[in-house]
């Protein structure tokens, strides 16, 4: 079911089952392969990786636009920010 507030991610990542700080490395890695703007889904554990992976993105300069949760698990839209040229 798509909400109409949230925009589609541009790629999706399930990481449910990946222990802390390998979610972060991975999601990190995935984000820097990505164009600046784009939007990346990344489906986290309840637990540590949700209450981890979103504070060290956002520590290194990405943006979290949503935190939704989901049966069983959390989905996380982080953006990459445009770096000006």
């Amino acid at each position: 079911m798509n909400h109409p507030t949230g925009s589609q991610p541009d790629a999706e990542m399930d990481l449910r089952g990946t222990p802390c700080p390998l979610n972060f490395v991975r999601t990190k890695l995935r984000l820097e392969k990505m164009a600046d703007g784009e939007l990346l889904e990344v489906w986290l554990d309840a637990g540590e990786p949700i209450e981890q992976v979103p504070d060290s993105l956002a520590m290194e300069g990405y943006k979290i636009e949503q935190i939704e949760e989901r049966t069983g698990f959390f989905a996380v839209k982080v953006r990459r920010p445009v770096t000006s040229a």
